[in-house]
């Protein structure tokens, strides 16, 4: 694991409650962008905890860097954050950040919070990313998405992504289409490795930017 952020005692109190988990392995850490694409680059973590202000190098930048070295497999970033930080959380999520995680939040639940991440696909509740993205997507479309992005995929394909915006688990999916949950998982990665899309949470995003997904349906 890396925990990358440029105020120390944040950083190293993150640090230090996440060694006291057995099991867990070697938790480095880095003070900025700069030095977090170095390491992720050098010790390949499983998984990056990342600060979104920083100097130097911003965590979106860096995790734009990290997410385009190629790793594999690829590390998931969490994004640290704050309340008021709602469009950088969502800029994150769109560049393929897996969640994000309040720095406020009590340390057993952070505890819990990345022990579920390293076994999940998105670390932040369907509601969260739902709300930022309907404040977010229609104002923030990409010229890449919409027809032209969307027609490569398959009718089922495109279905399994509107359900995964809509906060349905694989699960849950599965059961709605009367399919298996294997089958599910294949549609949604093959939606995602065609549309190169990094993470759940950003599927969610791309689902809503391109149209296959509806603001407030």
């Amino acid at each position: 694991m890396l925990v990358v952020d440029d105020q120390h005692l944040i950083r190293s109190g993150i640090v230090t409650l996440l060694r006291t988990v057995e099991g867990l392995g070697p938790v480095l850490e880095a003070s900025d962008g700069e030095e977090a694409v170095a390491a992720a680059r050098e010790h390949r973590p499983d998984l990056i905890l990342m600060d979104i202000k920083m100097p130097r190098l911003s965590g979106l930048a860096a995790a734009e860097r990290i997410l385009a070295l190629g790793l594999d497999p690829a590390p998931r970033i969490v994004v640290l954050t704050t309340f008021d930080e709602d469009e950088y959380v969502y800029a994150a999520l769109r560049a393929g950040c897996s969640g994000f995680l309040l720095k406020d939040m009590p340390p057993q639940q952070l505890l819990s919070a990345v022990t579920a991440t390293l076994s999940a696909d998105l670390l932040v509740a369907p509601a969260r990313v739902r709300r930022l993205v309907e404040q977010h997507a229609v104002r923030q479309q990409r010229s890449r998405t919409g027809g032209d992005a969307t027609s490569v995929l398959t009718d089922r394909e495109a279905e399994v992504l509107g359900l995964v915006a809509k906060g349905l688990a694989n699960e849950e999916i599965a059961d709605r289409m009367s399919v298996s949950e294997s089958t599910v998982k294949t549609h949604l990665h093959r939606a995602m490795t065609k549309l190169n899309l990094r993470s759940r949470a950003q599927a969610v995003v791309f689902a809503y930017e391109s149209g296959i997904a509806q603001v407030g349906d």
